[in-house]
Order: structure tokens, then sequence, then C-alpha cells
């Protein structure tokens, strides 16, 4: 059941310090596309003042969180919750924070629409969205283990794809947000923020 992905290990203790000066000193993170359940037990652990509610649309990657929650034991890791971040239909009516960790680029674009639609209906005004993986940025060169890397999304499904920050800026500002931080991260990543309006 317990899945794991070499790449949640490398990545958690940069987004956490991260997520540190980010989200609120306690309340309910919203954790989209949660997938193996790593991200999700490292967090709670790194925040126990702060309710972490994980979510996946996958039933494989909804055992696994499930899995990996059962055997850390954490009284703040919350049970999965089955949500697509595309619908309009989430079983959550409120958050504090949102995080959403390496989804926008291997979805569909309605994925990242649903996304910021969801958070602007359940987030308070001044409350983050956090989004963490790769992008094209104007003006700034794109690492060529990124650009293989689209090219591999692309042929994958034509609908994924690194995305640009500036679509991304649009979509935040049609939903009030805002852009707040931009940080780099190891292997060509960035850790993004927006907050509510």
């Amino acid at each position: 059941m317990k899945q794991t992905a070499p790449a949640a290990a490398r990545n958690r203790d940069p987004i956490a310090e991260v997520l540190r000066g980010e989200l609120p000193e306690q309340g309910t993170v919203l954790e989209i596309a949660a997938g193996t359940g790593e991200h999700a037990v490292h967090f709670a652990a790194a925040f126990p003042a702060l309710h972490w509610q994980p979510t996946d649309p996958d039933l494989s990657a909804l055992q696994s969180i499930a899995a990996w929650r059962e055997e850390a034991g954490l009284p703040n890791l919350r049970a999965p919750l089955a949500l697509d971040a595309a619908s309009a239909d989430w079983p959550v009516s409120a958050a504090d924070a949102v995080v959403c960790i390496n989804m926008i680029h291997i979805s569909p674009w309605a994925s990242a629409e649903g996304l910021f639609a969801g958070a602007a209906r359940l987030l308070g005004q001044g409350a983050p969205l956090v989004l963490y993986g790769p992008y094209l940025e104007d003006g700034v060169e794109t690492a060529p283990s990124n650009i293989a890397f689209d090219h591999w999304l692309k042929e994958k499904d034509a609908r994924f794809g690194i995305r640009r920050i500036e679509d991304v800026d649009a979509l935040a500002a049609r939903n009030g947000f805002a852009r707040t931080s931009r940080v780099e991260m190891p292997a060509n990543n960035l850790t993004l923020t927006y907050r509510k309006r």
C-alpha cells in the first residue's frame, strides 16, 4: 500500500523551510494532490500546531497516504480525502492555507484553474496558496533538464507541460490572488506563494 517517491525525500526539507515562513501558526492546511503521502507525514510532524488535510483524486495514492498516516500516528494528520482539483465539488468547506506540490505540470490546465477557483472559495483574505514545482519564466533561462522534462511530459499527454509563471499569475489574479513570494529551490524548481486579496 505504501508508495515512495525519491523526489519527496529530497525536496521535503527545503519545502518545509519555505512553508515555515508562509503557513499560519494554527489552523487547517489543505494539501492538494498529496501523492504518496510522504510530504503529508513530514509536514504534519514539522508543524504540530496545524491540522494537515491530505487529498488526492487517485485511489492508490489515497491508500498510500492512509498507510503512511497509520504508521506515523500523528494526531494532527487527518485521513485522506478524495479530491479532484479540476472539480467544483470539493469535500472541504474551509481551510487556512492550501499547499500543492508537483501537480500543475502533470495535469491538464483545468486542474490549475480548479485549484485557484477552489482555493478562492475556501481561503480568507491574506491566506496563502503555496505551489511547488518547475516553471518557465519570461526573461529567465530555462534549465536544459526542465526543457527535456517539458518535452517528456507533453509526449506523455499533450495537456501536460511546465507552465509559464506569467500564465499562473494571470490565473491567480482572475481568482482574487496575488503572488507574494518566489523562492528558488533545488533541482531547478520554484516555490510560489499566492495570497488571497
